[in-house]
């Protein structure tokens, strides 16, 4: 039950910014993961699992950031 639970707004960790956070999709399993590429690692960091437009939403929020995903809906 998330009555008691309190959401806080995260700031985007350094040295990422909203034009960083990419989806990735396993070629083998399926999975898409979300999170704040990093260029010079050439990998997803901060990643979380995605099952639906809501978890992508969800990250969105969690940063204090418009998703584009609800804005092209």
């Amino acid at each position: 039950m998330s009555l008691f639970r309190h959401r806080k707004t995260l700031s985007l960790p350094e040295p990422f910014t909203a034009d960083d956070i990419r989806t990735e999709s396993s070629i083998c399993t399926g999975e898409t993961i979300i999170g704040f590429y990093d260029r010079s690692a050439r990998k997803l960091m901060y990643a979380e699992l995605v099952r639906s437009k809501d978890d992508i939403s969800r990250f969105y929020a969690k940063y204090g950031l418009s998703c584009p995903v609800d804005e092209g809906s």
